[in-house]
């Protein structure tokens, strides 16, 4: 049986504004297993980035953790005191942030920014700091290392400056790296790079990873789950073929229209309808439902539960439930027929 590295239950995180709470976080619950690849998708304002760093517990005020559990290892992150919670940031769990540029400290060498976290999360000491340093420049495919250590941020490229943002990540050789919107910015060419990049580290070092992203065509081919977000929501999950190929809410369904096609495609880009939820203002029902074009009246007065599609694909809609009640419905009325027909031989 695959170990459970981590489990989260019934998460809830919500930002106190003059405006109001915002629930940014809805109560989900997810587990990722050891060696595997999760993806979180969704767009702006999901809640994907404010699930990772409540998992880190690095909210900004006015954030707060408000129910829920997170366990590492079978123990609760979220009961730890401050300081066993900086003791597993970065030895256990990782995190690439979006922008390197501002994650990255303009007037401290890239050496001495890897040399700081080596120096806080290792037993390493002296020139066995730097020498670590080094490597992790080598490892992440940044040529001439010895070189490099000594530049500052401005002097890298933005590219470059993200394999620093991984080279960190992996100092301490954590069980799990969250990529956080890692390719944003760079360009194509650059993109898949990061995410090659990514993909090869996860294999030879044994890693779990988290890539949380925008985009479903960035990670078709790196995930073993997907899972997708909206209004602080998970509305579907389930393994890359069933989120690619047999997806069943109708928002993951929009996602896949809306991504871009090859040029001798003659499909065309289908938006989605509406504008975004008003998390200050969730409704009773689910909140895609207004922007939803299968929309039935309990959509707009119930949430849906989480309904099992077949192993490990589940998906919170309405439409789903209607569908499998038709179909129960059909196969009834067929072994009527059946046992009607026998009765009459």
């Amino acid at each position: 049986m695959t170990e459970k590295l981590l489990q989260v239950k019934n998460l809830r995180t919500s930002f106190f504004t003059d405006a109001g709470e915002v629930c940014a976080v809805n109560g989900i619950s997810f587990d990722l297993e050891k060696g595997k690849v999760l993806g979180i998708v969704g767009e702006s304002g999901s809640g994907k980035s404010v699930t990772a760093y409540s998992i880190m517990q690095i909210l900004s005020f006015p954030g707060k953790i408000t129910g829920g559990e997170v366990f590492f290892k079978g123990v609760d992150l979220l009961k730890l005191p401050a300081k066993k919670v900086r003791e597993f940031r970065g030895e256990q769990i990782s995190i690439i942030f979006q922008d390197p540029m501002t994650s990255l400290n303009p007037v401290y060498t890239i050496g001495n920014q890897i040399d700081e976290a080596i120096r806080l999360h290792t037993s390493r000491t002296g020139s066995a700091i730097r020498e670590r340093s080094i490597d992790l420049i080598r490892l992440v495919g940044i040529n001439d290392p010895e070189r490099r250590v000594k530049q500052y941020p401005h002097e890298l490229s933005g590219g470059m400056r993200q394999r620093v943002m991984i080279a960190m990540a992996l100092a301490c050789e954590p069980d799990i790296l969250i990529a956080d919107e890692p390719t944003t910015a760079l360009d194509v060419t650059i993109q898949a790079q990061i995410l090659e990049l990514i993909a090869e580290l996860q294999a030879q070092l044994g890693m779990a990873v988290i890539i949380i992203t925008h985009d479903l065509g960035v990670i078709a081919n790196m995930c073993d789950e997907i899972i997708v977000m909206y209004a602080g929501s998970i509305c579907e999950r389930g393994s890359t073929d069933d989120i690619f190929y047999s997806p069943k809410h109708e928002y993951t369904k929009n996602l896949l229209r809306s991504i871009p096609k090859t040029r001798k495609s003659k499909e065309r880009l289908v938006p989605i309808a509406g504008n975004p939820i008003d998390l200050l203002n969730l409704p009773d029902g689910c909140a895609f439902a207004p922007r939803c074009r299968e929309c039935m009246e309990i959509c707009l007065e119930q949430h849906p539960d989480e309904l099992p599609i077949g192993g490990t694909h589940y998906a919170s809609c309405w439409v789903n439930v209607r569908e499998q009640v038709t179909h129960e419905r059909e196969s009834f009325a067929d072994d009527e027929i059946l046992e009607q027909g026998g009765d009459q031989v």
